[in-house]
């Protein structure tokens, strides 16, 4: 009767009958407005009663509307019907009025705004970059009034005004210059007591007003931003996210219809660039900068969240990650190889990773060279960590070993490994930074790729990581980084254009998180229990549904049987009661009844539980 039997509870509590992709008020799903549904009498794919899994998905984008609080699936009435949902991730990204911004080419070049109205607060607030070492910011006039915010020096900010008392000026001077070509935060702020300005995290100065002078603030002019109503003295730079009272203007919208002014403003990451961490790399925006995490192992606005990027290697299994092709060598194979390498030589490395296994000898990590040198990360057969340098092809490598108790224990191991030339410092389980020296040199040269679990192809390696080798890895590898590399989140998330090669049974995995830590109890699972392998795309979650309701059936099966085995033994005691009073002694007739009564309640009680084992079986 078009009434919907499933909804949703957003923000404030109001219910919403639209679906990801579609549009609220509008009743139905993305398929509907898109005119795709499978069944063109309804506007969701979840309403056709088609004996088949169908789904409707997409992104909720109101967000005014968000975030979802509830969601209520009632019953459609249809015979063996069932229905799945999942929901995903509130996920937060920029702010228009941040990032608005404007370009001021030429000193006589400027925006203009209605007039500011600030009679008895005014509350200015912006952000600036300039290489220039004056100019004004903004201004607006009156008969008399007036209120001006400029870079007067290149290290002195001034906030000047009159309300009828004669001009005033609130000054705040940096020790360092401001035209720096770095943003810097400006707030102005003026009320009937005083008047303040702050610049960056500078101490604020402030202004007292006269106690009997005048208070109100009376414009009626223009507000310019960037320059004067005389055109004298503009500011050449960059202004972004001012704010009057509160409410943002939109400068890029007036700079596209103004002349000598561009909306947006270049060069973000020259500010903010070092908000990219963990190998990530800045890029330039229209408005604002985005952190590109493609190589780094973490993820994120900034590439700190997610580190967690984890997979579980079966028997045999490998990743390899290579850094360069050889065929660049087979090229012209007169010249000498370090001609093609020198790019590739490394005298420093910074490795970290975690891992989570029960199975010893396993190499964890393999970085070969076209020079026969090699790093190599082991347990050996007792569950030692061993790491094997060797940067010298002539001489054996270098042995470290870390044995404290086995780290084959199931439990998760975070390791850091950082070579500075000779100098090696390794850190186990965020404990104690130990320091070793390496004597086989401090250069590693023409490095070829970096190997998780089994190498495949021929290694002139030391007798003990071939000993390794001959097992590979069988267990969980998370959060993995050789200096820029994340060898594990090209293989996961960039396989196609990425120089990664996968073999074997190697699945993304939960195993790197506490929640994966009881996984790893039998060595016969190959999946760490995490339910992240492939799902039937036919029916996505019911298997799981199911699996739960097996679960809770078994369980009930189990209780069930405990009290069968119980009443056995208690009728069993019943009757040689029963045997024995016959022999001593003739009962009361009350005790017989009771005695019966007894007999015909547990008879009672043992067909209802047969009945119910049969049911649940």
């Amino acid at each position: 009767d078009g009434m919907p039997l499933s909804w949703w509870i957003g923000r404030t509590n109001e219910t919403h009958t639209y679906w990801g992709g579609s549009l609220p008020a509008v009743q139905k799903c993305a398929c509907g407005l898109e005119g795709s549904c499978i069944d063109s009498q309804h506007y969701c794919n979840c309403d056709a009663d088609r004996d088949e899994w169908t789904n409707d998905t997409g992104f909720l984008s109101y967000k005014e509307h968000l975030p979802v609080t509830e969601i209520v699936i009632t019953d459609t009435d249809r015979p063996n019907s069932e229905a799945a949902y999942k929901l995903g991730p509130l996920l937060c990204r920029g702010d228009r009025t941040f990032w608005n911004s404007a370009s001021f080419n030429t000193e006589t070049s400027y925006l203009h705004f209605p007039t500011f109205h600030g009679e008895l607060s005014a509350d200015v607030s912006f952000f600036f970059k300039t290489t220039a070492s004056s100019g004004v910011f903004l201004e607006n006039l009156g008969i008399q009034d007036f209120i001006r915010i400029e870079l007067y020096s290149p290290s002195e900010v001034v906030f000047s005004f009159d309300v009828g008392n004669g001009p005033s000026e609130v000054t705040v001077q940096s020790p360092a210059p401001l035209n720096d070509n770095q943003w810097h935060y400006v707030k102005a702020e003026r009320n009937v007591k005083e008047a303040s300005l702050q610049i960056d995290q500078l101490p604020q100065s402030s202004h007292s007003a006269p106690p009997d002078g005048h208070i109100r603030l009376q414009l009626n002019s223009q507000l310019f931003v960037g320059g004067t109503a005389s055109r004298q003295k503009g500011f050449l730079g960059c202004i972004r996210s001012l704010q009057l009272n509160g409410m943002a203007l939109d400068l890029e919208e007036r700079a596209k219809i103004t002349p000598g002014v561009e909306p947006g403003c270049p060069g973000h990451c020259s500010s903010y660039g070092n908000l990219c961490h963990n190998g990530g790399k800045c890029r330039e925006k229209y408005s604002g900068f985005s952190c590109d995490c493609t190589f780094s192992a973490y993820a994120g606005p900034f590439c700190k969240k997610g580190k967690h990027i984890s997979a579980y290697f079966g028997t045999g299994s490998s990743v390899t990650y290579n850094f360069q092709e050889y065929y660049t060598l087979a090229k012209n194979s007169s010249s000498h190889a370090s001609s093609f390498y020198a790019d590739m030589t490394l005298n420093r490395e910074a490795i970290t990773f975690a891992f989570r296994t029960t199975r010893t000898p396993g190499l964890l990590l393999y970085v070969s060279s076209f020079y026969q040198e090699y790093l190599s990360v082991i347990l050996t057969r007792n569950g030692d960590l061993q790491i094997r340098y060797k940067l010298d092809s002539h001489q054996d490598p270098d042995v470290l070993s870390i044995s404290s108790k086995s780290m084959a224990d199931g439990q998760l191991q975070h390791v850091k490994i950082n070579r500075e030339e000779e100098m090696l410092f390794v850190e186990v389980n965020q404990k104690e930074r130990m320091k070793f020296i390496l004597s086989s040199g401090t250069e590693f040269n023409a490095i070829k790729s970096l190997t998780l679990g089994k190498i495949l192809e021929n290694s002139d390696v030391d007798e003990e990581t071939m000993k390794a080798n001959s097992q590979g890895f069988v267990g969980c590898l998370s959060s993995v980084q050789f200096n820029h590399i994340a060898p594990l989140k090209a293989a996961l998330h960039h396989s196609s254009s990425a120089p990664v090669i996968v073999k074997g049974h190697f699945t993304e995995s939960n195993c790197g998180t506490l929640a994966g830590a009881d996984s790893t109890s039998s060595e016969t699972t190959h999946s760490f229990a995490d339910h992240s392998g492939p799902i039937d795309e036919g029916k996505p979650l019911a298997n799981a549904i199911r699996s739960d309701s097996a679960i809770i059936g078994g369980v009930i099966a189990v209780v069930i049987f405990i009290l069968l085995c119980i009443t056995a033994i208690a009728i069993r005691i019943y009757k040689k009661k029963g045997i024995y009073s016959k022999n001593e002694a003739k009962g009361s007739e009350n005790e017989d009844s009771a005695e019966s009564a007894l007999k015909s309640e547990l008879s009672m009680q043992n067909t209802a539980n047969e009945n119910q084992k049969e049911y649940f079986f």
